[in-house]
């Protein structure tokens, strides 16, 4: 896997820097975020770097679906999916939508009920 070597989430699939960890697998890696905005709030990133949603591309397909499919399995682990329950999946792209962090990720947030719109 391609790593950036100044990107924190490289730096998190590394090992260098450490995180509450919730799922991993070999494309994908989940964990708490440090500054949670609901009871339940997990980023999943691809271990390979990819800058955010707006720099993916057709050979990045592969990576893509493992990043969705874990968002299933993290809701699951955690206990927020279900007929009675329900999460939410977030992407920021670029500073207007303040994704700080240059590396793909999906915030998945529940534990509570959610409202909209979102800021």
């Amino acid at each position: 896997m391609t790593a950036a070597t100044d990107c924190l989430f490289c730096n998190i699939v590394a090992g260098a820097i450490p995180a509450d960890l919730v799922f991993e697998n070999d494309e994908v890696l989940a964990f708490r975020d440090i500054a949670p905005q609901a009871p339940t709030h997990v980023l999943v990133i691809p271990k390979l770097h990819i800058e955010n949603a707006g720099t993916i591309e057709g050979d990045h397909r592969d990576v893509v679906a493992s990043l969705m499919l874990a968002t299933q399995q993290v809701a699951q682990i955690e206990g927020i999916d279900g007929e009675d329950r329900g999460y939410r999946l977030i992407m920021n792209v670029g500073p207007d939508a303040a994704n700080s962090v240059p590396h793909l990720h999906i915030h998945v947030l529940g534990g509570r009920s959610l409202t909209w719109p979102p800021g």
